[in-house]
Formats: C-alpha cells, sequence, structure tokens
C-alpha cells in the first residue's frame, strides 16, 4: 500500500510545474481510466500541491492519492465557474470520492408550451427546450402528483387545454374536457387567440404569486354578470373562484418567516450516511418536500455533505431567490455568487441562527432526523431479504445488485425489454433500461427478444467495463419465465465468454396463480418456496415490477405511433394544413389514397402543396 501511495503522490507532483495559479478544476483519474475524484480550487498549483503532503492528509484522501495514476485540468476565470463545473462534472460522472446527490427521480414541473397559437397547460421534466418547442417552465415541484392536482385546479380556473398537438389539430368538435368545463375549445374556435392569451396570462400570474389580483378579477367579472341578470354565466366565474380559491387553500402553506421564493435544505447524518431534506417554495406557495439521501465518505462532516448537495442539486435546476441552510456551510459566499451566476439574478444563501426562518429550517432538520430513520430501518430490511436471496439462490454473497428481465409485445408488434435494477437501496429506477428490439424477426418470439436484450446490456458491459470493477456488473440475473428463458440467457452469457454471473428464472405457478411460483438455475431441480416466505414476496415485487415496466415501454411506444400520422414529416404540411387535410378526409389513410384532384379541392391546400402530398404517398 506505501508503494501504491508513493506513485500516486509522484503522478500528482510530476504535474505542479505546468499548472497555472489561476481558479480551475481538476480530475483525479485511476489506472481503468474511470475518474476518481473531482474538485474545484481558487488556486489550482496550490491546491493540487496540498495532495502530495501524505502526513496532514485524512485516510479516505490518502486512499484516493493511492490509487491516482493521472490528473486533468480545466481553467476557469473565476472560482464561482469553477464551482459551477465542478458540480456539472460530478452530477455526469458519478466519481466515487465526491460527495453524489443520489436520486432516481427528476424534478417536476408545471409548463405552458409556446410557439402555438394555443399553447397547452402540461406536466414537464427534462429540458426546457424539446423538439424545438420553448416553454415556461414553473416549479419545481416536489412530486408529480402535486403537479397533476395543481394543473386540474388551474384547468377548472382558467379552461386552457391539456391535450397534444396532434390531438388538438385533428379535432372537429369539442371534447369531454370542453363539456366539464376544463378546457374552452380552441380546436374548434370556441375561444379567441386573444382571450386564450389572456388565460394563460393569468395561469402566469397564478404561478408567480399573483393569485390575489387574478381573484379580484373573477370577483370582479362575476358581480358585473350578476347585476346584468346573467347567472349563468356569473356560476361560471364563481366556479373558476373556488377552482382557484381550492389551488390557495392546498398550497398557501407559507410558513411564518419564509420568503415567497426560497428553499430550505436541512442535512442530519448519523452512523455514516446522511439525509438531505428540501423544503420548495414559490410564489409563496408551499411545492412540497423531498428527501435526499447523498453518498459520501462515512467521516465527511454534515456542513460538508451540505455544501457539496446544494451545489449539485441546481446543477440543471434554477436556484431560488433565497436559500435556507441549517447548518453553517464552508464558502457560503462562493456557493451564493456561483448560483447568482448560474440564475444570472441574485441570489442569497443562508444560515439563520434565529427567529422565524430558524424555525422553519429547525422544521425541516425534524423531517431530515425522521426521513433519515426509516431510511435506517427500510435498508436492514431489504439487507435480510438480500441475504434471503443469496440464500435461496446459493449466491457466493448477498447480492448488490440484481437485474431483473421481461419484455412485452402485442402480437409481435411495438416489442420492448425492460432491466429493472435493485439493491441494498430497493429500486434503482435511475439504474433501469429499455430496450426497443431491433431485429424483426426476434419481434414476437420472447426467446430471441430475450437474447437480443441480453446481448446488447452484456455485450455493452464487456466494453465499458472489461474489469467488471465499476459496480455496473449484476451479482443475480433473474429473468420472469422458465427453463427455456434460463437456457436462452445461459446461452447468450455463454457466447459472450462470460462467466460467474448467477443466473435464474421465475415461472408463475399453475394458472399463473401468484405464490406457485417455480424457480429455475443452471443444472438443478425446480423448487418452490413456501407461500408465507418473505423472500418469494421480495422475489415477486421485482417481478412485477420488470413486467410493469415492461408494459409501459410498450404502451409508451405504441402511443407514440398512434400520435404520429402518415401525414406528419411532409415538407410544407404544418398543423393548420394538416387540420385542413384531417377535417377534409377525416383520417390520414384517406388522405395517402387520395386523388391530385380531390387534394387540390382541399380547403386551404394550394395545387403545388396538392401535388407535393400526393407525390409523398405515390412516388
Amino acid at each position: 500500500m506505501a508503494g501504491l501511495a508513493v506513485d500516486g503522490a509522484a503522478v500528482i507532483r510530476a504535474t505542479l510545474p505546468t499548472l497555472p495559479d489561476t481558479p480551475g478544476v481538476y480530475r483525479m483519474i485511476g489506472a481503468d481510466g474511470r475518474i476518481l475524484y473531482v474538485g474545484k480550487a481558487k488556486n489550482l498549483k496550490r491546491r493540487v500541491a496540498s495532495y502530495t503532503r501524505a502526513d496532514g492528509l485524512p485516510n479516505r484522501t490518502r486512499r484516493m492519492v493511492a490509487l491516482t495514476r493521472s490528473m486533468e485540468f480545466v481553467t476557469t476565470h473565476t472560482e464561482a465557474e469553477a464551482l459551477l463545473l465542478e458540480a456539472n462534472l460530478i452530477r455526469r460522472l458519478l466519481p466515487p470520492f465526491n460527495v453524489l446527490v443520489k436520486d432516481d427521480r427528476s424534478f417536476s414541473y408545471i409548463a405552458l408550451g409556446e410557439g402555438h397559437e394555443f399553447p397547452r397547460l402540461m406536466h414537464h421534466r427534462g429540458s426546457a427546450d424539446r423538439h424545438g418547442r420553448k416553454r415556461d417552465l414553473f416549479g419545481p415541484y416536489a412530486s408529480p402528483a402535486l403537479v397533476g392536482m395543481t394543473i386540474g385546479a388551474l384547468q377548472r380556473a382558467f379552461l386552457l387545454r391539456n391535450c397534444d398537438d396532434a390531438t388538438f389539430t385533428a379535432r372537429t368538435r369539442p371534447c369531454l374536457q370542453h363539456q366539464i368545463k376544463r378546457c374552452s375549445a380552441p380546436c374548434v374556435g370556441r375561444v379567441s387567440a386573444e382571450d386564450y392569451a389572456a388565460q394563460m396570462q393569468g395561469v402566469r400570474d397564478v404561478l408567480t404569486g399573483r393569485s390575489a389580483a387574478v381573484q379580484a378579477e373573477f370577483a370582479r367579472h362575476m358581480m358585473d354578470c350578476s347585476d346584468r341578470l346573467a347567472y349563468e354565466d356569473a356560476a361560471r366565474w364563481r366556479d373558476r373562484i373556488r377552482a382557484l380559491t381550492a389551488l390557495q387553500s392546498r398550497q398557501d402553506i407559507n410558513l411564518e418567516g419564509v420568503l415567497e421564493d426560497a428553499d430550505v435544505l436541512a442535512v442530519h447524518a448519523e452512523g455514516g450516511t446522511a439525509c438531505v431534506q428540501a423544503f420548495f417554495f414559490r410564489g409563496g406557495r408551499n411545492q412540497g418536500t423531498r428527501a435526499f439521501f447523498p453518498r459520501h465518505d462515512g467521516d465527511e462532516e454534515p456542513a460538508a455533505i451540505l455544501a457539496a448537495f446544494a451545489a449539485q442539486l441546481y446543477e440543471g435546476t434554477p436556484p431560488p431567490r433565497h436559500l435556507l441552510l441549517s447548518h453553517a456551510i464552508p464558502e457560503r459566499a462562493l456557493l451564493a455568487e456561483a448560483l447568482t451566476l448560474a440564475a444570472g439574478r441574485r441570489v442569497e444563501v443562508e444560515f439563520p441562527q434565529r427567529g422565524p426562518k430558524r424555525r422553519v429550517v429547525e422544521h425541516a432538520l425534524t423531517n431530515a432526523r425522521e426521513a433519515h430513520g426509516r431510511r435506517m430501518a427500510e435498508r436492514s430490511a431489504q439487507g435480510k431479504l438480500l441475504a434471503g436471496v443469496a440464500r435461496v439462490f446459493g449466491l457466493p454473497k448477498t447480492p448488490a445488485r440484481i437485474e431483473i428481465y421481461d419484455n412485452s409485445h402485442i402480437q409481435g408488434a411495438f416489442p420492448v425489454g425492460a432491466m429493472v435494477v435493485a439493491g441494498p437501496e430497493g429500486i434503482q429506477r435511475n439504474a433501469g433500461r429499455r430496450f426497443h428490439i431491433k431485429d424483426p424477426v426476434a419481434a414476437g418470439d420472447d426467446y430471441a427478444m430475450l437474447r437480443e436484450v441480453l446481448t446488447r446490456r452484456f455485450g455493452r458491459a464487456l466494453r465499458e467495463d472489461p474489469q467488471r470493477s465499476g459496480g455496473q456488473w449484476p451479482d443475480l440475473v433473474l429473468i420472469d419465465g422458465g427453463l427455456g428463458q434460463l437456457n436462452t440467457a445461459r446461452a447468450v452469457l455463454d457466447g459472450l465468454g462470460i462467466a460467474g454471473v448467477p443466473l435464474a428464472a421465475i415461472a408463475k405457478g399453475p394458472d399463473r396463480d401468484a405464490g406457485r411460483e417455480r424457480f429455475f438455475l443452471p443444472d438443478r431441480e425446480p423448487f418452490r418456496l413456501e407461500p408465507n416466505d418473505p423472500v418469494l414476496y421480495f422475489l415477486q415485487r421485482l417481478r412485477d415490477e420488470a413486467h410493469r415496466t415492461a408494459i409501459d415501454a410498450h404502451r409508451t411506444r405504441r402511443l407514440k405511433a398512434m400520435d404520429h400520422t402518415r401525414i406528419d414529416g411532409i415538407p410544407g404540411v404544418g398543423p393548420s394544413r394538416k387540420k385542413a387535410l384531417l377535417h377534409h378526409f377525416g383520417s390520414s389513410t384517406a388522405v395517402a389514397s387520395a386523388g391530385l384532384k380531390d387534394l387540390e379541392a382541399t380547403p386551404g391546400i394550394s395545387a403545388a402543396l396538392a401535388r407535393r402530398v400526393f407525390e409523398h404517398f405515390h412516388g
């Protein structure tokens, strides 16, 4: 070990003559090319030189230095830019010696589409720019359920559409959403573009904290209708006021002392693990809470965990104007400067020690402590179940990573495969994969589909991690199926030259009776577990999760294909002309079979465009 430490320190020492005395980011790289650690520095040369003095380093850092075989550097103009780049690289590269924000759910937002005469109101995750269509995003919200509840209330109050563009284009009469007073039916001209734009502005006002002014305006409209004896119109405004009031009553949990636009982050660390509880407030409304469990070294101080977490949390997520922290973190001013740079406006980072703000932070700390306790109890139970799996299948050790596979299709159409990953933390949703079956011969053949999925999965593993040192190889592969599926998986691994990966298959019982499943292992007779065995319930849950994931992937692929009509992709045919063709002919199939004269007779379709459409289908 001492020799390794000398080698690592010598590698680091050799980089010093070329390093500048400027801010930047450095990466420490192991023998297999894997990034071990990403760090930022106000002075690169001085910071990197500190790793060569082994006597003053903690054990974890000495271990990291010992494994270092090369380094990479990027200089920045300021230390704040270095902090932002560091957070970006950590989220992307997941180096094992950094504190990592581990969370398999992206944040949810309410989105108002742009680039359309009548934009839609929708739940959004991911990039703000999809398929070239820009969107106004409001959030983040801690849970999709809260977004769905909020969108429902906004639809009742402002009557915005939530259908996709293909459905909107194809409508010839108002849908059920209009009948139940949740949409103003812009698809069939029941509302003007100007009035719809005013409704959109009302939603923006509510989502940015100006709901009182909107509600007062609704009240004026209701009274005006009442004065004119237009009682039905007055009742409609009354219902919209009630929807807005219901939204405010559910979300105006503005704890005393919390600013209108603020996040509260509180960390509780115990037993080598930590929980960070986040409260999100936007526009004066509580938009939910979420507990995070960052990965870190057991000796890391809570303040250091919180500092690293806060920098990474806002990588790709707009920071609030105020950030309230439970601990006095190192370099708090630097974090504020970096978040200000990322947001393009001033962001204040506070460590309140008394008063109303501190009471809110203490409330978050209590939630963090309770969430941490629940997580520890769950991990203990999960560890016992994984030990039971090792016993049942005769594994050499308790599995840290189980991969479960299943397929889904309807008579060979839209075939997909799914891989679900489970471990000590439960289902690891960000580690799972969905496979679109590419081989047309495999579609509808369960064995061939499984063969393609496993070949792609383990072929990639061989290319990316042949030494099996990256933690991405399974300790058990569990397949939904029987002896045939097991033999197929065995043949794939043998063909790739892979040994030492345990295989098992779980087959449904007679009449697909849950509780009577049979298990298949290579070179062993099939067996059953006792119906009340907790390990059986655990394996059933894993199998069902893979089955659900495969069905969801299949359904998503099928719905996307349904949304994409045969008219899409024809140059010059945008939403309005597509709508004209569908209204005139009734379906995209009828458009494809129409003659040139019929196409030319379509309102809004020129002779040149009609010929282009005709040639698109008839060559």
